[in-house]
């Protein structure tokens, strides 16, 4: 959802945006987009769209392919991908398991984290038969009262610290069944810290419904959480399967992360 103008920050590069608006168009849109179709999306004038694709490219952040394909993301995103997993301590161990918690659960898998006081989709496993969730106006991190995966992370913080973070991120109403009152917010989160269980049921997007529960650190503090996403359709009927599945998922994190602090 894009900012009003009088709601943008000062200081702002506009080059320096359209250059990652471009980026984000040739990231969505496979393995091939030509020029005129990246204009299009980005709705910016194709002299203009060259320009910053070339940049993009002599920078090594794209690349052009053969054949007429137009551009693909280039090599250097590759170590910036790498460098990120390091700083959230997702490994490839971790993202092992998450695929294999994909496929036992058949659902969509998530594991997060804080990164300060910032929830941070860490690792995504996903197929096809079971996508994972696309967030529309808001990402995830902006909607950590809407989503399972936030909930269990707010959860975890001291009421003072989690009050702060809700009046900084804010509430926004994204359905018409997300919570939008800290009170009601707070009794909840209490819930899911006494049962170590969050749900949410088209709280963040229409169609779509998710559970999560906690992943302990060394120090038997909550430092992520393993969630799983499926349709709202199928919630009823697969809820109980799915949160074993989550408590379980959640318990071997705990024991990996433990096994390999570094």
């Amino acid at each position: 959802m894009p900012e009003d103008d009088d709601k943008r920050p000062s200081g702002l590069i506009g080059s320096a945006q359209r250059a990652l608006r471009v980026l984000e168009v040739v990231a969505s849109a496979g393995d091939g987009i030509t020029a005129k179709a990246v204009a299009r999306r980005a709705g910016f004038k194709l002299s203009t769209t060259y320009h910053l694709l070339n940049t993009l490219v002599h920078e090594g952040y794209l690349i052009r392919l053969g054949h007429g394909r137009g551009f693909g993301l280039g090599y250097k995103l590759g170590g910036l991908y790498h460098r990120l997993c390091a700083e959230l301590d997702v490994d490839q161990v971790l993202r092992d398991e998450l695929a294999t918690l994909h496929r036992r659960a058949e659902a969509a898998a998530y594991y997060t984290v804080f990164r300060d006081t910032e929830v941070v989709v860490a690792a995504v496993a996903d197929s096809p038969r079971f996508p994972r969730a696309e967030p529309l106006n808001f990402g995830f991190h902006e909607a950590a009262h809407a989503t399972a995966f936030g909930k269990v992370l707010l959860a975890a913080l001291p009421k003072r610290t989690r009050k702060d973070y809700l009046v900084g991120a804010g509430m926004p109403r994204l359905t018409e069944r997300t919570t939008v009152r800290e009170e009601e917010l707070d009794t909840e989160l209490e819930h899911v810290r006494d049962s170590g269980m969050a749900l949410e049921i088209e709280e963040f997007q229409p169609e779509l419904a998710c559970l999560s529960a906690p992943v302990f650190g060394a120090d038997n503090k909550v430092m992520g959480a393993v969630a799983f996403s499926v349709p709202a359709t199928q919630f009823a009927s697969r809820r109980w399967e799915l949160e074993r599945a989550a408590r379980a998922g959640a318990a071997r994190f705990t024991y990996v992360l433990a096994a390999n602090p570094d």
